[in-house]
C-alpha cells in the first residue's frame, strides 16, 4: 500500500492534497500541521512519499527535510510552497528534496509531479527549472542565496517576529551568536536595522 504524509500549517491544504493522493492510488495519508508531528509520523508510518510546504512554522520546512530523510531515507519528498523563487527552489534540493511545485499549480501537475517521483526522477515545473538554472548568470544572484544556513535560519525567525533572544533559544545558541549573526545578514543585505531585515525577510517571502 502506497503511504503519504502531507505537511503543512493549514487544514486546507490536507483536504486538496489528501484528496490528489488518493486519485494516485495511496491507501493511507498522514496529515501533520507542526514539525514535531510530522518528524512523529514520519518515524512511526515512513511514507513513501511526503508533501512538504517550506512555510512550516518551527523548525521552517527548509530544516525539516534533513531530519525527515534521516529518519526515513527512502522517502521523496516533494516541497508544495507559495514561494517561487530560484533561491528557495536550488536551497530545496540541495536539502535534499526530489521535487518542487507551487500552489499554483493544477491537479494535473500535481498527479505529474508525484509520478516523476515515484519514477525516481526530479521534477520542476519548466519555468522553474529554468528559473535555478539562470539564477547565477550574469552576477544577478539572488542575495538570499548569499547566506548561510543559520543565517538564514536567523533571518526567518526574524521575521516572524523574534527577538534576538528567542532566536538563540529556538536555535539553541548564545545571544552573542545570534546577534553576530544578525549582523553578518545586515552586512550581505545592506540592512541597516532588524527592522529593516524584517521588511526583507517578509518581502521576499522567506515568511508569509
Amino acid at each position: 500500500m502506497k503511504t503519504a504524509l502531507i505537511i503543512d500549517d493549514h487544514p486546507v491544504t490536507h483536504v486538496g492534497c489528501g484528496q490528489l493522493l488518493r486519485e494516485l492510488d495511496y491507501g493511507e495519508v498522514f496529515e501533520a500541521l507542526t514539525d514535531q508531528d510530522a518528524l512523529t509520523l514520519a518515524m512511526a508510518h515512513a511514507p513513501g512519499l511526503i508533501v512538504l510546504d517550506l512555510g512550516m512554522p518551527g523548525l521552517g520546512g527548509l530544516n525539516l527535510i534533513e531530519p525527515l530523510l534521516r529518519h526515513v531515507p527512502d522517502a521523496r519528498i516533494l516541497i508544495f510552497s507559495m514561494n517561487e523563487q530560484a533561491v528557495f527552489v536550488s536551497k530545496a534540493l540541495a536539502a535534499g528534496a526530489a521535487g518542487y511545485l507551487t500552489k499554483n499549480s493544477g491537479p494535473e501537475q500535481f498527479h505529474a509531479a508525484v509520478r516523476a517521483l515515484e519514477d525516481g526522477k526530479v521534477y520542476l515545473e519548466h519555468d522553474m527549472a529554468m528559473a535555478v538554472a539562470t539564477s547565477n548568470i550574469g552576477g544577478h544572484a539572488d542575495p538570499l542565496s548569499m547566506l548561510t544556513d543559520r543565517e538564514y535560519q536567523v533571518l526567518r525567525l526574524l521575521g516572524q517576529g523574534d527577538d534576538l533572544q528567542a532566536v538563540a533559544d529556538a536555535l539553541r545558541v548564545s545571544y552573542k551568536t545570534a546577534a553576530n549573526t544578525s549582523s553578518a545578514i545586515k552586512k550581505k543585505l545592506g540592512a541597516k536595522n532588524t527592522t529593516e531585515l524584517i521588511r526583507y525577510a517578509i518581502s521576499a517571502g522567506v515568511v508569509r
